[in-house]
């Protein structure tokens, strides 16, 4: 009997040696959601859920190359990208969407890790802005990366509207803009504006915990979500819940808290 078919999603990211963030989480992100993760690595960082050590940026023609042959056999059914690192690696990716058919692309700005590191450089980010942006499904920056886009700081959740209003109007893309770390909320708010719908997207914050790679696995649930065949608006809301409770039921590695991305295993049954 022919084993099932199942949809394969694309991750286009760093590797991280600790486990947490990254290739690492966004793969086992598709794995939870019962999809095939293929990937792309960008850079390789030396790293652990307290700090980042070190990172090498993979040469552009390699990344060329696994692109390529993804694409050829494992054509994904939707892409997220996580760190390009390199202006050299941000120009390749531009380049290799902007001469293809597209699948669902999701874009995580990622620009600093959670122990502070930067992980993108100044020109990587113009390319990011004015190439890959204006070719993206869905954009998904953090209180900090949404700040640099409109070059305005955001304080209030009325801040996190007007970012997402601007970065549609300035990108073209829809914004899921994340407010994660919004001082003085009992809960943790993002804002979803695609021109036309607006969604307000709340749970319970998880006090005094500190996770690693919460932004690679919300953005990857979205991918994997794509995948799957649900539209934006209801894939967002699906990885809204998987990454509350990935928080919520998270573990323990060595003293370290770490996501719990398979804190529902029948998830893909949905």
């Amino acid at each position: 009997m022919r084993p099932p078919e199942i949809p394969i999603a694309l991750t286009v990211a760093g590797s991280d040696s600790g486990g947490g963030a990254g290739i690492q989480a966004d793969l086992k992100t598709f794995a939870a959601l019962g999809v095939h993760g293929a990937s792309a690595i960008t850079c390789i960082t030396a790293q652990n859920p307290r700090r980042v050590l070190g990172l090498q940026a993979c040469r552009p023609e390699l990344l060329r190359r696994q692109l390529e042959a993804v694409f050829a056999e494992l054509p994904p059914a939707a892409v997220k990208t996580g760190t390009l690192y390199s202006a050299q690696n941000a120009q390749i990716v531009a380049e290799f969407f902007q001469q293809r058919r597209r699948p669902p692309l999701v874009v995580d700005p990622v620009m600093i890790s959670t122990s502070g590191a930067r992980l993108v450089q100044s020109r990587a980010l113009k390319i990011i802005q004015s190439r890959l942006l204006p070719l993206t499904t869905l954009v998904t920056p953090n209180l900090d990366e949404a700040a640099l886009l409109i070059g305005k700081k955001l304080n209030s959740v009325g801040d996190l509207r007007f970012a997402a209003r601007e970065i549609k109007r300035r990108f073209g893309c829809a914004v899921l803009v994340k407010g994660g770390h919004l001082k003085g909320l009992s809960e943790a708010v993002d804002i979803f504006y695609d021109g036309k719908n607006e969604l307000l997207l709340t749970a319970p914050f998880v006090k005094k915990i500190r996770t690693h790679g919460t932004g690679c696995t919300y953005s990857a649930a979205i991918t994997g979500w794509l995948a799957r065949g649900h539209n934006l608006l209801d894939a967002v809301a699906r990885a809204k819940e998987f990454i509350t409770n990935a928080i919520t039921h998270r573990q323990l590695a060595a003293g370290h808290p770490v996501l719990n991305s398979l804190w529902a295993k029948d998830l893909h049954r949905k």
